[in-house]
């Protein structure tokens, strides 16, 4: 009764329209920051499939998969501006997994990332990584995932290599 004197007998049926048409089409609502949309899940052989039709192999490599079950979660009240929402909502996401044990990752970036990053490592191992950048708990987890990712593709990229010339030159810089 009270939708129909807000919106009028025109608004209802366009809603109630528009609704329907959306669950006849079997479309359901999920957030953009639902855990299905932020970590979909990888289908083998898509990274670089040759048989996909434009004949070029990327050479990117493929995402890295992160077992969700081997990372511990946890949620707490976040710190800085935000009015009572930072006093009301855990939405600071703290993402921590044993590193030593995680087979998920090579052990030679394992050991890079060792000691690129010992400062979030705490005494038993674990490497930590928060987020408190967002006001909702799925994008600081997300945020959090995307760190995890950051972190190992740069423990796996490959120093540059100065050339003979460049070293050459530099040290030159140096010494004038």
């Amino acid at each position: 009764m009270a939708a129909r004197g807000v919106c009028g007998q025109w608004g209802l049926r366009f809603l109630t329209a528009h609704f329907s048409q959306r669950a006849a089409a079997g479309s359901e609502f999920r957030s953009a920051y639902s855990l299905d949309k932020l970590y979909p899940p990888r289908d083998a052989g898509t990274a670089s499939d040759p048989a996909s039709g434009n004949g070029v192999e990327e050479a990117k490599p493929a995402a890295l998969s992160i077992p969700m079950d081997r990372l511990t979660v946890s949620y707490s009240r976040s710190s800085g501006p935000g009015g009572q929402n930072v006093n009301k909502v855990n939405t600071k996401a703290e993402v921590r997994f044993h590193l030593a044990s995680a087979d998920w990752i090579p052990e030679a970036v394992r050991e890079k990332m060792a000691s690129m990053h010992r400062n979030k490592i705490n005494r038993a191992g674990e490497l930590i990584v928060n987020s408190e950048e967002s006001r909702y708990q799925m994008r600081n987890l997300a945020i959090c995932l995307e760190k995890i990712r950051v972190m190992v593709t740069e423990a796996t990229e490959k120093p540059k290599v100065v050339s003979k010339e460049t070293a050459q030159q530099l040290i030159a810089r140096y010494h004038s």
